[in-house]
């Protein structure tokens, strides 16, 4: 979806020589999906982005996913992550299936150069801020932020005050992590045929932020972690992979601030679909954002009880006022799992409480995936055992 971008010091011509003010010539890189039938970058690199010195295979022991069995609701506090490590080693797998991969993070330091050879990355910045460094430049992100990380793209989060002591006593960032085992896209009935985002997209273009850049470093024996579903290799390059000079194309990381999905609304309630955000491979991500409610003086604004027969439904409350789960202890930086076979909805009395209100001023983000999801051990660490038997509360 991002549109075409030209950044830095280019050629006229596509795969023609380029060279610095000393005669070198410059070697191109074209970074492309499905077998380079879609979209691409081209980048101009000062020297080889080919060039190893070395490599190894770095020994990780795989995660272990736990069932959900007996099939129960799911309530994880994640706020009670433990803090510390990096956006990228410090992650803290919570939900997993063969398609995507939920994870967290309480980040306080810079990661090192990755580069994730199995599918796209979204992530979104629940709190604090952070440097997306990459081989196309740039991206500062904060509070609200959703990244998309393009399959294979070399980059590195950078936290500030890490290790220099001036982050000392600072907020972590706090990040949410969707890994995919493919590409995560703009949902298709967004899109013209040419690609423009339609009028009644509940974002457009100008919404959309990439790179700026490029960075150009030069610096020799770097080391860039690659993951792919073989595991994971360590190499040591010749030269800095954000040697980069100059790039063009419509495939770069790129930010959508959650404060900027435009909501709709309707006379009745209307479906999860209306606050779709992304699509990725067997999974959807929606947004939800404060907004006026149903406008019909009959209508009921919180959620139906509801079975999303084909899907594992999370919700990750990332602000605002979560009035449907009231009395169930869900808030802040916490994760409800409503998986397919269950049918869940408001909790008790929240159907009451809600009519005749105005708006809502909740902020989640909400992952449905279409097969079921696993736990991991970071988040089994974190359960309310409580939640599953809310229902049956009198409020």
């Amino acid at each position: 979806m991002p549109h075409y971008r030209r950044v830095g010091d280019l050629p006229k011509k596509r795969h023609t020589a380029h060279r610095d003010p000393s005669a070198h010539l410059r070697a191109e890189e074209l970074m492309g999906l499905n077998g380079f039938s879609e979209e691409s970058a081209l980048l101009y690199h000062q020297y080889l982005p080919t060039a190893i010195r070395s490599a190894e295979a770095v020994e990780t022991e795989p995660d272990r996913l736990y069932p959900n069995h007996p099939l129960l609701p799911r309530h994880l506090s994640l706020h009670q992550c433990k803090e510390g490590g990096d956006p990228v080693t410090g992650r803290q797998l919570i939900l997993a299936n063969d398609d995507v991969r939920v994870s967290y993070a309480v980040a306080t330091e810079t990661s090192p150069l990755v580069r994730n050879a199995i599918g796209d990355e979204l992530a979104y910045v629940e709190s604090g801020s952070a440097t997306l460094e990459s081989v196309f430049g740039a991206l500062e992100v904060s509070e609200g932020d959703y990244v998309v990380i393009p399959t294979s793209t070399t980059h590195r989060w950078v936290v500030p005050g890490a290790g220099t002591g001036a982050g000392a006593g600072a907020e972590p960032v706090r990040i949410l992590f969707a890994e995919a085992t493919g590409h995560i896209n703009v949902p298709d009935r967004y899109l013209s045929s040419r690609g423009q985002l339609k009028e009644g997209a509940p974002f457009c273009e100008r919404d959309v932020r990439g790179p700026e850049g490029p960075l150009f470093i030069e610096e020799e024996d770097v080391e860039v972690l690659v993951r792919t579903r073989s595991g994971v290799t360590r190499y040591v390059y010749a030269h800095h992979p954000f040697d980069v000079v100059g790039w063009d194309g419509c495939l770069y990381p790129w930010a959508l601030s959650i404060h900027d999905f435009e909501p709709i609304v309707g006379r009745i309630h209307q479906p999860p679909p209306v606050h779709q955000t992304f699509a990725g491979p067997s999974f959807v991500v929606c947004s939800f954002v404060p907004r006026l409610f149903d406008f019909d003086p009959e209508a009921i604004p919180v959620p139906y009880n509801h079975a999303n027969v084909d899907s594992d439904e999370v919700l990750f409350y990332c602000g605002g006022d979560f009035m449907s789960r009231a009395g169930s202890g869900i808030g802040q930086g916490s994760i409800s799992l409503h998986p397919s076979g269950f049918i869940h909805g408001p909790q008790p009395g929240s159907v009451e409480a809600a009519l005749g209100k105005p708006r809502t001023e909740e902020l989640a983000v909400m992952i449905d995936t279409f097969r079921p999801l696993q736990l991991g051990q970071a988040g089994l660490d974190v359960e309310d055992d409580a939640y599953p038997w809310t229902w049956a509360k009198q409020l």
